[in-house]
């Protein structure tokens, strides 16, 4: 079922301690939802100076994730890639060596599907419930608590988890079983890559015509080329503004775990190993840690 918090009843919370692991540039907006629909929040972060203002506000700082599985009902992860989830999980002061029965665990990190099956495999023999929950929207999202979430796993965990989802997100829906959320934001992925690529071209080509790019990503963002990445990285772009939204380094492994996942089908997906080629360029040339929108400066130098 599909849901938009704009028409959402909140209700009593049945979870009053949220545990969340990784407070960056999407994290802390979340957790900062979470606190203003009355959660008590214990936060965890490899740098904790990302967590300050979140302590500051209130939240409460536990030392490892092991720490925050014992003093937390349910455990959120954000964090950068599947060797992180498998760190913050399995470690020697991992979720999974603190963690009480019942409790839940939910990774909205975009990760690989077959992780996520690990996840609740593991969490099934401790009797304690998971789901892999990806998010898209980038920070803007994060900050509006509008985020995309794409959940995977049992229906009565997700039933349980909704109201605390919609505290931070526009749209929800659970894909099915475990990895499903993973699989679904695979698709997403492949998606954004063919907008990005695209606004980038527009706008190469917009220029090299001699065209007020402002008028143009106006005019053609009120037809049928209008998209998010348009709509959202088209102003940036033209205030040479490439600050992360979202990594590109995070970005290059997402496309990577798409790839991969379409070999085990057997698919060839040719545009997304072209844009996985491209970003891959635009790391090698020092981006990584700028936002998608860096990618015009394959064609900008500025």
């Amino acid at each position: 079922m599909l849901y938009c918090n704009q028409y959402f009843y909140k209700g009593e919370n049945s979870m009053k301690t949220i545990g969340f692991i990784g407070t960056g540039v999407m994290g802390a907006s979340i957790v900062g939802h979470l606190m203003d629909a009355g959660y008590h929040v214990n936060v965890y972060n490899r740098t904790k100076s990302k967590a300050e203002e979140l302590i500051n506000n209130g939240a409460q700082w536990k030392e490892t994730p092991k720490e925050i599985a014992k003093s937390s009902e349910l455990i959120f992860t954000m964090v950068g890639f599947p060797e992180d989830v498998e760190e913050v999980y399995y470690g020697e002061n991992g979720i999974f060596e603190g963690v009480n029965e019942g409790s839940v665990l939910v990774d909205l990190t975009t990760s690989k599907p077959s992780l996520a099956q690990r996840i609740y495999d593991t969490a099934k023999e401790k009797n304690v419930h998971s789901l892999d929950a990806p998010v898209s929207g980038g920070d803007l999202g994060a900050k509006n608590g509008t985020v995309t979430t794409m959940v995977g796993g049992d229906e009565s965990t997700f039933k349980q988890v909704e109201p605390i989802f919609m505290t931070f997100s526009g749209t929800l829906e659970l894909q099915g079983a475990a990895g499903s959320g993973q699989h679904t934001k695979m698709a997403n992925q492949i998606m954004i890559a063919g907008t990005m690529t695209g606004l980038s071209e527009l706008l190469v080509y917009a220029k090299a015509a001699g065209l007020n790019l402002e008028k143009v990503l106006k005019t053609v963002g009120g037809g049928s080329a209008a998209n998010w990445s348009l709509q959202n990285y088209g102003p940036r772009i033209l205030k040479k503004d490439y600050s992360a939204g979202f990594f590109v380094k995070h970005f290059i492994k997402d496309l990577g775990i798409a790839l991969d996942e379409a070999d085990k089908m057997g698919l060839d997906l040719p545009s997304t190993k072209n844009a996985k080629a491209l970003y891959d360029q635009l790391k090698e040339a020092g981006h990584a840690d700028e936002g998608t929108q860096a990618l015009i400066q394959l064609w900008w130098k500025d």
